[in-house]
């Protein structure tokens, strides 16, 4: 199929296909007119890409999951190293989110300070 069909069957638009190309995430074959062929399980590794991305993985994580994902959930094959990836990103959020609370406890102390510094209005001044 071409890459219109494959766009049109995953919902993904082609230039996101491409760049999954580009990322090494899909290896479509070409046609002697040189376009881009993609066989029947393009349909799963596109929707495997989309899940994991959903999953709030990279391109580059998804480039070393891919081969151990079987089906559209995917479903991954039990390996150490698959796991220690998938530790390592999970590490990643779970710091990045602790980042953010930090911040958003900071800004809410500092809007408290100011807020509780703004003089109160006095009566309305007669129209």
């Amino acid at each position: 199929m071409l890459i219109g069909e494959l766009s049109r069957r995953t919902g993904v638009r082609p230039h996101l296909l491409r760049y999954y190309e580009a990322q090494g995430l899909l290896d479509p074959d070409r046609t002697g007119g040189g376009y881009r062929a993609y066989g029947e399980d393009a349909v799963t590794r596109v929707v495997q890409i989309r899940r994991l991305l959903d999953a709030g993985l990279s391109t580059q994580d998804i480039t070393f999951i891919l081969p151990c994902a079987t089906g559209a959930a995917p479903d991954l094959a039990p390996c150490r190293e698959l796991v220690d990836a998938l530790h390592a990103r999970l590490d990643d959020i779970e710091g990045r989110i602790a980042t953010l609370t930090r911040s958003r406890t900071a800004l809410r102390a500092y809007i408290e300070a100011a807020e509780s510094r703004i003089p109160a209005s006095g009566p309305a001044a007669p129209a």
